[in-house]
C-alpha cells in the first residue's frame, strides 16, 4: 500500500496541482519544509514556462513539479522518495478515518478502528506466545521459537508506545 502522500490523488499532489493551475506556489509551500522553498519555487516557475510551449510540454512539466514536490516532501518527511503512486490504489481504512475526524472534528471513529485493530494484534500475538509455551525440558529449538514469539510481543509493544509518544507531523 503507498503512503498517501505519493498518490497522484494524495493531498500532496492536489496541492501541486491546484498551484499550478492558479499560478499559485504558496498553495503547495505548506508541504514542504521552509529550507526547502527556493527548491519548489524554481520547479513552479520552470513548469510554468513549460506549461505555455504545447500541451505535451503540459503535461511532461506538470508531472516534473509533482515529482519534485513529493520528493521534497518525503525528504522533510525523512522517508525515502519511491516515485508517484497512481490515483486510486486506495490508503487502506485509517488514511479516510483520519480525514474525517479532521472533517468533522471528531476521533471517535478513528479510534474505536484503531482500538479494535490494536486489541486483535495484541491477542494475536499473545495467543502465539502461550502456544509456543516450552514444556519442561524442552529443546532448545522449541524455546527459542517462545523466545522470539516472547521478545517480538515486547518489541512490538514498545514500538507502539513509542510511534504514539511521537509528535511526528504535529511537532
Amino acid at each position: 500500500m503507498p503512503p498517501h502522500c505519493d498518490s497522484m490523488d494524495g493531498p500532496v499532489v492536489t496541492a501541486a496541482r491546484q498551484a499550478l493551475d492558479a499560478g499559485d506556489v504558496d498553495l503547495v509551500l505548506p508541504f514542504v519544509h521552509a529550507q526547502s522553498e527556493d527548491e519548489v519555487r524554481a520547479a513552479f516557475a520552470r513548469s510554468l514556462a513549460a506549461r505555455e510551449l504545447a500541451p505535451a510540454a503540459q503535461e511532461v512539466s506538470d508531472l516534473y513539479f509533482f515529482e519534485t514536490v513529493v520528493r521534497v516532501h518525503r525528504a522533510g518527511e525523512g522517508a525515502p522518495y519511491t516515485g508517484l503512486k497512481p490515483a486510486g490504489l486506495g490508503e487502506g481504512p485509517v488514511i479516510p478515518l483520519a480525514e474525517k475526524a479532521i472533517d468533522t472534528g471528531s476521533a471517535y471513529d478513528l479510534r474505536d478502528f484503531l482500538a479494535q485493530e490494536l486489541d486483535a494484534q495484541l491477542n494475536r500475538r499473545l495467543d502465539l506466545i502461550v502456544a509456543r509455551t516450552p514444556r519442561d525440558g524442552a529443546p532448545v529449538p522449541e524455546v527459542r521459537r517462545y523466545v522470539e514469539a516472547m521478545l517480538g510481543f515486547e518489541v512490538y509493544s514498545h514500538h507502539l508506545y513509542m510511534a504514539m509518544q511521537d509528535t511526528g507531523h504535529a511537532g
